[in-house]
């Protein structure tokens, strides 16, 4: 496969990646007004609507455990891998057979970005229009968005975790991926605690912690949907919120995505490093 990149490289990669983690403590004050409207919300939403939100409670836990409705196929992702790898040597003649997981691992970074970016791009696009169309019938519409875009969420980080190399099947990725999801609903005081509980997931003590941490994910969900405080009002308008809904939804995807790209990059390039050191 393709060459691996420089220490000097991946170092340069590395610092990228915290100056991006540093630029997420300027949110405190937007992401605490935010939650003030689902305060008020929660006393005026019709029971049902409290059912649907429960529900997707429920789903993310089944992801969590099992993967559920919500784990991915692979071999779509891998095959767009495959697709940036032969556009980076258009010279080389790609191969019959399909990508593996152990391959995609060693692509370069390069390649790993740039079939995050398009996958991210399509699923913002979906996230769009589904905020749209969810946005037409304000209030009770918005009970099937908020459950629709957290598996919209889930999914392109999973897509993003196999860009890079990880398996979303495995319990410990499936924990992470919600972990990610949370990062980029918290404000700075949740997003710096999630980091570190992130910088040792590929270690034996961080992964032991990470699975003592599955009860975690039902805030997580809350959070999440706390997060739609004063993004989502405007979206409970009649008609008025499709335009709302859609470029509501089409930030948060772009923000899971963009958090899922570092973040996954991170490892893969402290995995490199360390790699490099041994050999």
């Amino acid at each position: 496969m393709a060459t691996v990149e420089s220490k000097a490289e991946l170092s340069a990669a590395l610092l990228d990646i915290e100056k991006w983690e540093r630029e997420q403590k300027d949110i405190w004050f937007w992401e605490k007004l935010g939650r003030l409207p689902f305060m008020v919300l929660d006393k005026l939403t019709p029971k049902f609507i409290q059912e649907k939100l429960g529900q997707a409670v429920e789903e993310v836990g089944s992801y969590v455990q099992t993967g559920g409705k919500y784990l991915i196929s692979e071999k779509s992702v891998l095959a767009c891998l495959k697709a940036h790898a032969h556009n980076q040597r258009p010279n080389e003649t790609a191969p019959d057979y399909p990508l593996t997981m152990e391959e995609a691992r060693e692509l370069p970074l390069a390649v790993m970005n740039a079939a995050a970016a398009e996958l991210a791009g399509s699923r913002s696009s979906m996230a769009a229009l589904q905020g749209a169309t969810t946005g037409f019938g304000g209030l009770f519409t918005l009970a099937i968005d908020i459950p629709a875009v957290l598996g919209l969420s889930l999914k392109i980080i999973q897509e993003i975790a196999i860009c890079h190399g990880f398996d979303p099947k495995s319990k410990e990725e499936r924990i992470f991926a919600v972990k990610v999801m949370q990062f980029s609903s918290s404000d700075i005081v949740g997003k710096q605690a999630v980091l570190e509980e992130l910088a040792a997931i590929d270690t034996d003590k961080g992964g032991k912690q990470m699975l003592s941490q599955l009860q975690g994910w039902r805030e997580v969900v809350t959070l999440y949907r706390d997060n739609f405080g004063w993004k989502k009002l405007f979206q409970m308008i009649p008609v008025a919120g499709m335009l709302f809904g859609a470029f509501i939804n089409r930030g948060m995807l772009n923000d899971v995505a963009e958090a899922a790209t570092m973040l996954y990059r991170k490892r893969r390039v402290l995995m490199r490093l360390r790699e490099g050191e041994e050999n």
